[in-house]
């Protein structure tokens, strides 16, 4: 083209480039002066002013600019004509004059004109108003962040409260969600429609001015009918509701009415949280301070956010049913109530952190003996627990053999080795398949006859002594194995504890519980709570638990079981030697007659006549000397006959002509438990009554 020479255009082409600026182009336009006074400006501009383009020519730039805060673009100019930097799509919020409502966003561009030698002409301004893109890419960002910060932990309250901060301040100026109760606790929700008649835990409240809500977070929460909560929660849909002088329905509500009149709410939208059409709760955006009010396109956004939180919400609740049944079935496999012998004045301390395998248990034995024990099984899921359960319940019956505590770990052991058989067997795809198993265990038998103490460690803490006169030790006990381990013996220690003397049994998660770089520091923590021997062993046991951190919940279960030893005294039991004659039958059934007329137990003499009888006959017969007869008058009246033959009689069913075999199946009759019990030197046979209920001595 002839006419366009370096870059100019010819032909009328530049007149008609900025006539079509000026009058068609879909962005505001003005061209100011060096001094910021408008030379020329597009209708866009203007805006309905009620002037004229040519009234604006000449005229400040803030007085032709179509928003009421035009300060920011004037200083923005200024600062283009000072350095000649242009301003490149600057936001700018203002309002247009001629739509007193809600707030505009507009893109900003400034550029310096100058001519051919440098000299500053002026500038020109571009406005686009980009508030619908603005809104779009903040609507965005709330998405983005409900993605990434709701559902984070499974639980419900700290669910919603993610929701809270995800929405204010960037979406609503408060947020208000009530859950219901019964999703709180774990429970399945009701399918809707429902009626505002059940119960509702308000779950989480925020709002940017600081405000408290109608109803306290953590509060119950009711919904009056009709109101827009009633009828959201009715028929499942959200509502967009707009809150001025003529709105009727806070007239049903007064209490809520009032707190959002008080706010200054102007516009609320009320969405139900809804999953496959169980109703798990309601949640309340509301609008005050932000001028400008929900839009169809908020309503949708609410919906998104309230429609993820439901799965979170429900996710948090289907592990909170879990973790209540993990917790429930915990608690059930453990002892229920006091479990104080009379061999030893028991207290224990068990708080669960998570569902996981910790134990503790005091159990009878035979002759008034008492077994202590704690464990614990490593993990924290439901088969922990039921792992827990079966090896407490497998301690039990192998403490009912009168095993002593090395053997009985060792077959305990056995049993540990069993189930993690079982476990590798399982399928691969079931979760326990992988899942090793491990435990560890203290068990502890106490005689309060002569206050020997036996015990046995598997790869567990040792107990911790206290002496009556407040003096502690760790005894020297041999720290086996972990339950599981394959060919490695365990080994017990003998001690003689005085009477008062305190045994306190614990698991790594109550030392962990104390703020202490180690466990031996931990455990000296201790010993120095329980140095006042002398108080009662409760209180003793609660200053152990108070000294625990409370900052912090222990991340596996805290046990701690204390015991105070007693010894029986000397009228509550009896001891003779037997020869091994015939005729010591009669004597022996006389002093065992004669011992109970002193203990007031006539009412026992005709059974423990026959059980003496039949046991000292079977000792001398069957058994080798020395033979020893021992009642014990405790829980139980005792009868104990001992020899040094390791053979044990057995019970059996004698048929009609035989002329024997049938005096232990009498003694099985008259007792309410018998069995055996073996030591370094022979047997025992020991027998246990029921004692009548006011000649039984109460542990003090």
């Amino acid at each position: 083209m002839a006419g366009n020479r370096g870059g100019e255009l010819g032909g009328g082409f530049g007149s008609a480039l900025l006539e079509a600026l000026f009058t068609q182009a879909p962005v505001g336009l003005l061209i100011v002066d060096a001094d910021l006074r408008v030379q020329r400006v597009n209708t866009l501009s203007r805006g309905d002013r009620g002037t004229a383009v040519a009234g604006l020519l000449g005229r400040p730039v803030t007085e032709a600019l179509n928003t009421t805060s035009p300060e920011g673009v004037e200083t923005m100019a200024r600062a283009v004509l000072s350095t000649g930097v242009p301003v490149l799509d600057r936001l700018v919020v203002g309002r247009p004059t001629a739509e007193p409502g809600p707030e505009h966003v507009y893109s900003v561009s400034v550029f310096r004109l100058q001519d051919s030698n440098g000299l500053v002409l002026g500038a020109v301004i571009s406005l686009t108003d980009v508030t619908e893109h603005e809104r779009e890419r903040a609507r965005a960002a709330v998405r983005d962040a409900a993605r990434k910060k709701i559902g984070s932990s499974l639980d419900a309250i700290t669910t919603c409260r993610e929701l809270a901060d995800v929405a204010v301040p960037e979406f609503a100026d408060a947020v208000v969600l009530d859950v219901l109760d019964t999703v709180v606790r774990g429970n399945e929700p009701p399918l809707g429609p429902l009626f505002g008649d059940e119960p509702m835990q308000r779950a989480a409240f925020k709002s940017a001015t600081g405000r408290p809500g109608a109803f306290a977070a953590g509060g119950t929460s009711s919904f009056p009918y009709p109101t827009p909560y009633t009828q959201s929660l009715g028929d499942l849909e959200p509502r967009l509701v707009t809150l001025d002088e003529t709105t009727s329905w806070p007239a049903a509500d007064p209490e809520r009415g009032r707190a959002l009149r008080e706010a200054g709410v102007h516009c609320m939208i009320v969405t139900p949280i809804v999953l496959r059409g169980a109703v798990l709760g309601i949640v309340g955006f509301y609008r005050s301070a932000r001028p400008d009010p929900f839009t169809a396109d908020d309503v949708v956004l609410a919906g998104e956010l309230v429609a993820f939180t439901a799965v979170c919400l429900d996710n948090a609740r289907r592990f909170t049913r879990e973790h209540t049944i993990a917790l429930t079935l915990q608690r059930h496999l453990l002892p229920q109530g006091n479990v104080s012998r009379a061999a030893a004045e028991v207290a224990h301390f068990h708080r669960p952190a998570e569902v996981s395998g910790g134990w503790f248990d005091a159990i009878p034995l035979s002759s008034a003996r008492l077994a202590l024990t704690v464990g614990e099984v490593a993990g924290h899921s439901i088969h922990t627990a039921t792992t827990m359960g079966q090896l407490r319940t497998a301690i039990n019956a192998l403490a009912a053999l009168d095993l002593d505590p090395d053997e009985l770990l060792a077959r305990l052991n056995d049993t540990v080795m069993r189930l993690a058989a079982e476990r590798s067997a399982l399928p691969p795809a079931d979760p326990v398949h992988d899942e090793p198993l491990r435990a560890t265990c203290t068990y502890v038998v106490y005689d309060p006859l002569d206050g020997e103490c036996t015990m046995a460690c598997a790869d567990h803490p040792p107990p911790v002594l206290v002496r009556p006169d407040g003096t502690s030790a760790i005894p020297d006990v041999p720290r086996g194995p972990s339950l599981g381990d394959e060919e490695e013996p365990f080994a017990a220690a003998r001690t003689r504890l005085a009477e008062g003397s305190i045994l306190a049994l614990y698991n790594h998660g109550f030392l962990e519980g104390y703020r202490a770089t180690s466990h031996e520091t931990a455990r000296d923590r201790l010993r120095q709570v329980l140095s006042g021997n002398e108080r009662p062993l409760n209180e003793l046991r609660d200053d152990a638990v108070y000294s625990l951190r409370a900052a912090d919940r222990p991340e596996d279960d805290a046990v701690l079981l204390l015991a105070r030893t007693r010894i029986l005294g000397e009228n509550q039991v009896a001891t003779w030697t037997v020869l091994p004659h015939p005729e010591e039958v009669a004597l022996a059934r006389e002093r065992a007659i004669r011992q109970l007329a002193d203990w007031d137990l006539t009412d026992s003499s005709l059974a423990t006549e026959i059980i003496v009888s039949e046991l000292v006959t079977n000792a001398i017969r069957h058994g080798a000397p020395p033979v020893q007869l021992r009642l014990i008058k405790d829980r139980f009246l005792t009868c104990e006959v001992s020899d040094a033959s390791p053979a044990a009689p057995h019970l059996r069913h004698a048929r009609t002509l035989d002329e024997g075999g049938r005096g232990l199946f009498i003694v099985a009759q008259l007792a309410q438990h018998w069995g055996t019990r073996y030591s370094g030197s022979g047997k025992i046979i020991w027998t246990e009554q029921t004692l009548p209920q006011h000649t039984v001595r109460q542990p003090e």
